[in-house]
Parts: C-alpha cells; sequence; structure tokens
C-alpha cells in the first residue's frame, strides 16, 4: 500500500495488486470507497477505469466531474456476471445476447434498453445502458462484491486513456480515493461498442473487436455509416406512407362530401313534385269557386222578383 503523495494524509490510497495480501487490502478498501460514494481506479482488459456506485446519483456525478465531462456523456455499466445483463437492461435480442456469449468477458460494451425500474441517474441516457463484462479477475472480483458500477476511462476528457496506475493518478489525482495497480493493460484499445436499440445491430466504436470479427456471430451488423444510409431510407418510407394515408384520407373525405350533396339534390327533386300537387289543388279549389259563384249568378236570373216564390205559392 503506498500513498499518492508524499503526503500521509492524502486522500487517496494505491494497492499494487501483484502482491496477494495488498490486492485483498486494496478489494476491501475499494469495497469501503464506494459505499461512500467515492470513487475507484481498477484495471481492466482494455485500459483502467474510474468506477462509482451505478446506483447512487452523487457518485455518478462525481465520477463525471473527475473527469471534466457532462451528463450528455453517461458512463457505461460494468457487471461481474453475464447473467447480470437481464437485471439492468430489457428487451435484449438474439442478437446482443450471441454477442455477449461469444465475447464476454472481453472487450465488448453492448447498448441496450435501460430497466425502467431501476433507482439510478446515469446522465442523459435516452434510456439507454452501455454493458460490459470485462475480463480482468481484479475488475471482476470488486465487481462480485459491489455489483454493477458506472466505469468510464480513467483520464480527463479528451486525454489519452491511461493504461497504468501510474498515468490514471497523473491525470485523476486526488479526485479517487483509492487506486488499484494491477500492472500495466494489454493495450490502449477500447472496447468496441455495438447498439442493438437501433433499426439494426451497429458498431458504434470501432475497438478491440474489429467489425469482422463481430460479424461472424451477427452477420447483419453494420457500421456507423452504413446505419445513416438504411435509417435515411427507412425515413424516406415512412413518410411516403405518411403521406399516402393523407392524401386517401383527403380522398375519402370527398368522397363523402360529394355524397352529401348528392343526398341534398334528391331531397330538392322530391319536395318539387308535392310542390306542384299543393299548385294543382289550389287551382282546382279556385275554379270550384268560380263555378259556385257562376251557379249562384244564374238562379238569381232565373227567379226574378216578378215570379212568385215556393213560399209565396202557399
Amino acid at each position: 500500500m503506498a500513498f499518492v503523495s508524499d503526503d500521509p494524509t492524502a486522500k487517496s490510497t494505491r494497492f499494487v495488486c501483484s502482491d496477494a495480501d495488498e490486492r485483498r487490502r486494496g478489494i476491501d478498501a475499494a469495497v469501503a470507497a464506494i459505499q461512500r460514494g467515492e470513487l475507484v481506479v481498477l484495471p481492466t482488459d482494455t485500459v483502467y477505469g474510474v468506477a462509482a456506485d451505478a446506483f447512487e446519483p452523487d457518485a455518478v456525478r462525481r465520477l463525471l466531474d473527475a473527469k471534466g465531462r457532462g451528463r450528455d456523456m453517461p458512463p457505461p455499466v460494468l457487471v461481474g456476471a453475464m447473467t447480470a445483463l437481464s437485471g439492468v437492461a430489457m428487451d435484449v435480442p438474439e442478437e446482443a445476447r450471441a454477442l455477449v456469449e461469444a465475447f464476454w468477458p472481453g472487450a465488448l460494451t453492448v447498448i441496450c434498453k435501460e430497466q425502467p425500474s431501476l433507482a439510478w441517474d446515469l446522465g442523459e441516457n435516452d434510456g439507454t445502458v452501455a454493458v460490459r463484462m470485462p475480463d480482468d479477475e481484479i475488475a471482476l472480483e470488486l465487481l462480485r462484491r459491489t455489483g454493477p458500477l458506472a466505469v468510464s476511462s480513467a483520464n480527463k476528457t479528451g486525454k489519452p486513456a491511461a493504461t497504468t496506475a501510474e498515468e490514471a493518478i497523473e491525470q485523476l489525482g486526488e479526485d479517487v480515493a483509492v487506486y488499484l495497480d494491477g500492472g500495466p493493460t494489454p493495450g490502449a484499445e477500447p472496447s468496441s461498442i455495438v447498439d442493438v436499440t437501433r433499426a439494426v445491430p451497429c458498431l458504434v466504436r470501432a475497438g478491440a473487436l474489429p467489425l469482422e470479427r463481430l460479424r461472424e456471430v451477427v452477420p447483419d451488423l453494420v457500421d456507423a455509416g452504413e446505419l445513416a444510409e438504411i435509417e435515411a431510407e427507412l425515413a424516406a418510407r415512412e413518410a411516403e406512407r405518411e403521406a399516402a394515408a393523407r392524401e386517401a384520407a383527403e380522398r375519402s373525405a370527398g368522397a363523402g362530401h360529394e355524397a352529401a350533396a348528392g343526398t341534398g339534390a334528391s331531397g330538392e327533386a322530391q319536395t318539387q313534385p308535392a310542390a306542384d300537387t299543393e299548385a294543382a289543388d289550389a287551382a282546382a279549389d279556385e275554379e270550384a269557386a268560380d263555378a259556385a259563384d257562376s251557379g249562384d249568378s244564374n238562379e238569381s236570373t232565373e227567379a226574378s222578383p216578378n215570379q212568385p216564390r215556393d213560399d209565396d205559392a202557399r
């Protein structure tokens, strides 16, 4: 065990894990630091990572602040077992499971839909989570004791990723409580990231696992450029479908208006004969009245006052 600086009151402690006893003490100290909401640097099979409790928002914020990045760049989550994927992700497609079975533990990160019931805040992740199981015994031992950890590369944003504990200490200093020194990592290349939440599985970051090797497991895997073309084509097809649907709706509405207009014209046609009948009846009544008036006139002429009336004859 060694303090990060010459000051014995320094906040950070480094444990050289090549010594079995110091490794055990280092793991214990790292577990305690995680439980306190502090940061831990640990080796992985790619580069060194800086870790925080994924379920403690203040710890995640502390991790982002240490790296100098915002909530728009949420950290991935490391797990200690393949079965843990179902605990942090939902609707995991068969392509993702095939990749995980082939390359975990290893340098593969998969972006899946996060479990909505989880009480965590990794940042602005749009309902997704990037998950990896590293192939490093020190990292796995810590993860099996702490559970999933939010982990990002142990460096300041824009600086080279650390491949030794010394490089991590140089960049992060006392922002980290415990450094687990596992010696140099196998290389400086980060994990490959596959997003399985898109229209098709896509390699969004090339890394230690090349596209060709990943395609041996998932032949339909595309790169970012191919995905952009596919999504543009799908968007164009969706726009065409929406336009066709609008046109069909407009035609249907037009046909409805024409039918309504036809019904009104028919109603007028049906009303006209009734009006004609009423006019004819009125004319007939008028003629009858005229005839009655004419008859009364003739009777008056025939029975003149000079002729005896019946009642007068009695």
